[in-house]
């Protein structure tokens, strides 16, 4: 989920933190760590592995289309048999970034993984090598592996990037002393970080609350509290993000990728220019939306100017309220509901069978997001619930996922997942359900005034602040080529994008410029930012169809969320009268954040 979310009004008192939150049962995955059975589907694994390379390695441009099908379906039952394992050891390794035999074990099942997944990158790499019309003859006499046609589309869409066998295994068991290494120790230390506040020691969770606190003078207080503390730790920030970028550098030229975001949008399906249109459009936008909200905002809150850590202040009019975890609980249910009752079933089953971790706690992961582990089992959502409209909507956000990855499950484990841009679609769009339920069901003129602006907030933080997010990274990635960066140099770019997007209503103190180096999306996925805003836009075009024509919509929107990776967004899309390749596809996107933006301003003039 973005970075960010909105606090506004809600129905138990300020740091009221709620009891009883929920702590999921991984044990549909494995009892625990000692499990025997970890070990029994590793050497499973291990063993099957072994017989499919002495059985079909170096012959599969040979085979007939049967044959190939059983490759691929013994392929696709030993990747789930290994993936089951490693999300178990990362799920709980998200739980316990700071006990160190939990990291030992995450650390150990990932080794084995690798090994073994290393002897099954023949099966990727020669049905790359097959000509399109042999493949085609062999789809066409083989129902079995014509089933598999999306995910062939998908790994043969990195023919022209593929390299030589003997570099691609280098690679993959490489990562594990090379990318992946410096991303665990990312992850450690900033799950380690502990920030200074009136006499406490406060997790990134806690301290990033504080930044919604109703007294400016507590939102300065830990604000400068968060840029002590990562300007203390920069230089290690400085060197990851500075290896990273240059080990992707090096992996892009290897692979002819032409631009840094070339890989990220093949892998997301979706073409260069789509993306630089949506990156265009937003940055156009900005003086229309984030400009014109804060300059409005900085006008409610009685201010000539906002300071960094007012960006997500609440508002006058908020009575900083928190809701206890069953009634966020409740209300999303209901919104779902209210959409669809077979959705909302579905949801329930993560509520009854353990499958939410909600209860912030020192060395737990500081921020949201939900595991689809394997079709086989479920998935998983974990989020720090802190009792604010901001944290139910975090919530409608997650179970959007989760939702969608239970539908998608029936495609199986190789074509179940979706690209980025599509993953995001079902999680924004469960928000907006959230969110209208939640409006309509507001009486208080302030309250919904409140509510409206929350939302915008949230948009901006999804659109605008995701995609000056890529900005930076593009910027980033353009000047390593060249050489390494200073810190100096790293936050002279961060700042350039965020005084662009959030505009002339902000102050920016230098001690901002350190604030890129908490950011997990830049060292977990670059470039992985830009979905958000491709989603919320995606989502606006949808749910105003939904809107003017909601007979016979959540039926079609369910179909989209079963289709799992069978599908493209062109495809996904068609059904609803919508195209992304269309240039005015971002525009209308776009224009529902400024329509609710226009309704604010409408209402706060009537009391004005």
């Amino acid at each position: 989920m973005p970075e960010s979310r909105r606090a506004t009004a809600g129905s138990v008192p300020a740091g009221a933190p709620g009891r009883g939150l929920p702590r999921w049962d991984l044990g549909d995955l494995y009892a625990s760590p000692e499990d025997p059975a970890i070990a029994a589907d590793l050497d499973r694994a291990a063993e099957e592995a072994a017989r499919l390379e002495a059985e079909f390695k170096g012959r599969l441009a040979g085979l007939p289309g049967g044959a190939l099908a059983e490759l691929v379906r013994r392929y696709e039952a030993v990747d789930e048999r290994l993936d089951r394992v490693f999300s178990y050891a990362q799920l709980l390794f998200a739980t316990n970034r700071e006990d160190p035999a939990v990291g030992r074990f995450y650390q150990g099942v990932r080794e084995r993984v690798t090994g073994i997944s290393t002897r099954l990158l023949f099966v990727t790499l020669e049905l790359n090598r097959i000509e399109e019309e042999p493949l085609e003859a062999r789809l066409a006499e083989s129902p079995e592996l014509a089933r598999y046609r999306p995910w062939l589309r998908t790994i043969r869409a990195f023919r022209p990037h593929q390299l030589a066998e003997e570099v691609e295994r280098v690679l993959h068991e490489k990562s594990l002393t090379s990318r992946g290494a410096w991303v665990r120790l990312f992850d450690e230390t900033l799950a380690a970080l502990r920030f200074p506040f009136r006499g406490r020691e406060l997790t990134s969770t806690e301290i990033f609350d504080r930044l919604q606190d109703k007294d400016r003078a507590t939102r300065r207080e830990a604000a400068e509290t968060i840029s002590r503390v990562l300007g203390a730790n920069l230089r290690l920030f400085c060197r990851v993000t500075n290896t990273l970028a240059k080990d992707k550098q090096l992996e892009d030229g290897w692979r002819r990728f032409p631009r840094p975001i070339s890989a990220r949008n093949l892998a997301n399906q979706v073409e260069d220019e789509v993306v630089d249109a949506l990156i265009a459009a937003v940055r156009e936008a900005c003086p229309r939306i984030s400009h014109r909200y804060y300059a409005l905002k900085a006008r409610w809150l009685g201010l000539e100017r906002l300071e960094y850590w007012d960006r997500n202040a609440p508002l006058p009019e908020d009575p900083d309220l928190r809701r206890p975890w069953e009634e966020a609980r409740d209300i999303v249910l209901e919104a779902y509901r209210r959409f669809s009752p077979e959705l909302a079933d579905l949801l329930e089953r993560f509520f009854r069978e353990g499958w939410i971790d909600a209860e912030p706690r020192p060395g737990k992961d500081s921020g949201a997001f939900c595991h689809p582990t394997v079709p086989s089992v479920h998935p998983y959502v974990l989020m720090n619930y802190q009792g604010r409209n901001r944290d139910v909507m975090t919530l409608a956000h997650e179970l959007g996922h989760g939702v969608h990855q239970l539908l998608a499950a029936k495609q199986g484990h190789l074509m179940a997942g979706t690209p980025l841009t599509l993953a995001e679609t079902a999680s924004v769009f469960g928000e907006q359900l959230t969110f209208e339920a939640l409006l309509e069901a507001e009486t208080d003129p302030v309250r919904r005034r409140v509510l409206l602006a929350s939302k915008i907030e949230d948009m901006i933080n999804t659109v605008i602040r995701q995609i000056a997010f890529c900005e930076f990274e593009i910027a980033l990635h353009d000047r390593r080529r060249e050489a390494e960066l200073t810190a100096e140099e790293i936050g002279a770019l961060w700042m350039e994008v965020q005084r662009r997007s959030l505009g002339p209503a902000f102050t920016l103190r230098e001690e901002y410029a350190v604030w890129w180096s908490y950011v997990p999306h830049f060292i977990h996925v670059p470039f992985y930012v830009y979905a958000y805003a491709f989603g919320e836009c995606l989502v606006n075009a949808l749910y105003a169809v939904y809107r003017q024509q909601p007979e016979g919509f959540a039926e079609k929107y369910r179909r989209l969320l079963k289709a799992g990776g069978t599908l493209r967004h062109r495809e996904l899309l068609a059904p609803f009268g919508l195209d992304a390749g269309d240039p005015g596809f971002w525009q209308r996107g776009l224009g529902v954040i400024e329509g609710y933006i226009d309704r604010l301003e409408a209402e706060l003039a009537e009391v004005a």
